[in-house]
């Protein structure tokens, strides 16, 4: 599949766009980032761009069978995201198949799979039980308006569906009205919800603003324990600049407390590998300027740290920004020394009182580095196999892995991690020999 156009400035150019909306950035995020999401935003907003793109993104090129199956409730509907998908001219072959329309027509189409199939339930059952597709590299399932497509009329052919896809590792649910409850043949666990409609809740505020008093000016022992007080959970530490972020990545090297850190004077490699190692686990918190405020790919997380604050409101409102959006609720610290002045940006916020809890303990995962990746045919399968074959890796011992067009990375248990590089280093991936190594 020759000049596939991946890069999403190509696609949004050719649909026109100048540049995502605040829902389509947010639902980027989550999609990358999990495998459970709902996506709850009104009608026009662009909730099938909003998915589109990191399905897309995740695609294997040299997969011949359908990969994402994307189903809704009416025709007109799976005819507009097939549009879509083919106006964003990716390369990537789409289909929708939906009732009043001859069978034959179907068939002839789905000759040559596409990587994309969108279809009603009822036509995508009738698929199935004739075996016109396999679905053995289905991967994603979108419920496109889940509230619709889950109604009583639909729920056999709907288990029957989800039934039939047992490699589904991500489910996208979308709608434009408030969620229904989601029965549990769906699959969904423990999901992330992006709500952008006007009837969401405020009785509760999405996000808390804590004051911390430091005894020191320093703040370095206060931030140490502000770490210890959230226990085990990812949080990004804010600092204003390069040598203060050096200073607290020191001070918890000290405390043996695993961090990464994201500063606009790294190497671009060193950014990105600093977001792998979060993404996956092997690091639970970045010490970061501004930069990390906005736009980058990272899970939902619970906390920000202001060790310094900004001078300016909006780049306050934009790391905490990183919270408190795609879950219920999320919690800023800000530790400000106790002979310092009150800032004019948390004027309402509580005091916290910290309690004594032992260090975070270190991650149990390790990131290995593989020097192959698409554009050497290699996907995500053929790495998992390398590790749970020769690696003799169980399932629950293999983490997130990331592939790149010309690395990839791998997440693995830290007391795996040496004899792995000894078993696997040197061998080959889709008839490359390929180094790994640990980052």
């Amino acid at each position: 599949m020759a000049n596939i156009i991946k890069e999403q400035q190509h696609i949004l150019e050719k649909l026109r766009i100048e540049k995502l909306n605040a829902m389509q950035q947010d639902a980027e995020i989550a999609i990358n980032s999990n495998n459970n999401i709902v996506l709850l935003s009104p009608t026009g907003t662009g909730k099938t761009l909003a998915f589109l793109l990191p399905i897309i993104k995740e695609l294997d090129v040299d997969c011949v069978d359908v990969q994402a199956l994307i189903i809704v409730p009416s025709r007109e509907l799976a005819i507009q995201i097939e549009q879509v998908t083919r106006e964003m001219g990716t390369g990537f072959k789409a289909n929708a198949v939906y009732g009043g329309r001859p069978f034959s027509k179907d068939k002839i189409e789905l000759n040559h799979l596409p990587a994309i199939l969108i279809g009603t339930p009822g036509r995508i059952a009738d698929h199935l039980r004739r075996g016109t597709f396999s679905t053995k590299n289905i991967t994603t399932l979108v419920l496109d308006e889940f509230d619709k497509s889950l109604e009583v009329g639909f729920e056999e052919e709907m288990k029957e569906i989800i039934l039939a896809l047992p490699k589904v590792n991500k489910r996208i649910l979308t709608s434009a009205t408030q969620a229904l409850r989601i029965p549990k043949f769906v699959g969904l666990s423990n999901p992330i919800t992006i709500n952008y409609l006007k009837e969401e809740s405020e009785e509760t505020p999405l996000l808390k603003i804590k004051t911390v008093v430091s005894p020191t000016k320093d703040k370095l022992e206060t931030l140490v324990k502000v770490l210890c007080h959230i226990g085990n959970e990812p949080a990004i530490v804010f600092c204003n600049f390069r040598d203060t972020i050096e200073m607290v990545s020191d001070f918890l090297t000290e405390n043996k407390i695993g961090h990464g850190c994201f500063y606009g004077g790294m190497e671009q490699k060193d950014r990105e590998r600093t977001l792998i190692k979060f993404r996956n686990g092997t690091h639970q918190v970045i010490v970061a300027t501004d930069l990390a405020a906005r736009g980058l790919d990272i899970p939902e997380i619970k906390y920000i740290i202001h060790y310094q604050l900004p001078l300016k409101l909006d780049e306050f409102t934009h790391r905490n920004g990183r919270t408190a959006r795609m879950n219920a609720k999320g919690t800023a610290y800000v530790i400000q020394w106790e002979k310092e002045k009150k800032s004019e940006f948390t004027p309402d916020d509580e005091i916290e009182i910290l309690k004594n809890k032992p260090k975070p303990k270190t991650s149990n995962w390790e990131t290995l580095f593989i020097s192959g990746g698409r554009k050497d045919k290699i996907s995500k399968g053929d790495i998992a196999g390398l590790f749970l074959k020769q690696g003799k890796l169980s399932n629950d011992e293999l983490g997130i892995i990331e592939l790149k067009q010309d690395c990839a990375f791998v997440s693995v248990p830290v007391s795996n991690a040496n004899e792995l590089i000894k078993m696997l280093n040197n061998t080959k991936l889709k008839n490359k020999k390929v180094r790994i190594t640990t980052i």
